[in-house]
């Protein structure tokens, strides 16, 4: 099987996912720049989501043009990885609320967690569904990249001694992955 429809599934329910949570975000009632500073918190969590699913996203696209074959272990991983990611909003929503309550930045970035777990099992799947001369085959075991995401453990548990921290290891995780990914992208640059 080919990645087309893979691809085109994915792709519309991140576009979901990105439109579910631009939905949260409403105008104000007057237009001053003191309501629109009120928004400020809610539009940043969105900003950080979007940013997250966009990331996921580029990567998925390039992890998709290196895939010569798809098998029903790959679009099972896949819809495990999407279905992390269509918890983004809700945890978005949360957290805009009760930005200052340790549940739900705890759940955010255990969402988040468990979202790069899901694209690390949608990799290797891959992986593993390819000949030994697959273009990622051995690189994935040599990028040391994945450690950062035990900053979400870190996050998680500082949530409940500060938000702000949780929040902050959250970004530094988003900033480092918002690197491209090097290895795909020249692979799929080459096209």
């Amino acid at each position: 099987m080919k990645t087309g429809r893979l691809e085109a599934f994915s792709d519309g329910v991140i576009a979901i996912i990105i439109t579910i949570m631009v939905l949260e975000l409403e105008a104000p009632d007057v237009s001053s720049a003191a309501a629109l500073l009120d928004l400020a918190p809610k539009f940043l969590s969105y900003l950080m989501s979007f940013i997250y699913v966009g990331i996921y996203w580029i990567n998925h696209h390039h992890l998709l043009y290196v895939t010569e074959k798809v098998n029903g272990r790959i679009l099972w991983s896949n819809l495990h990885l999407l279905f992390w990611l269509s918890l983004i909003p809700f945890t978005t929503s949360w957290v805009d609320e009760n930005f200052h309550s340790a549940l739900p930045v705890a759940l955010y970035g255990f969402v988040l967690m468990m979202s790069a777990f899901a694209y690390t099992i949608l990799q290797n799947t891959i992986v593993n569904n390819h000949d030994s001369d697959f273009i990622l085959r051995g690189s994935l075991r040599k990028d040391h990249k994945y450690k950062i995401a035990l900053l979400y453990f870190v996050g998680i548990a500082l949530s409940f001694l500060s938000t702000w921290f949780a929040m902050l290891c959250y970004v530094a995780v988003a900033v480092f992955w918002t690197m491209p990914e090097k290895r795909l992208e020249e692979v799929s640059g080459r096209a």
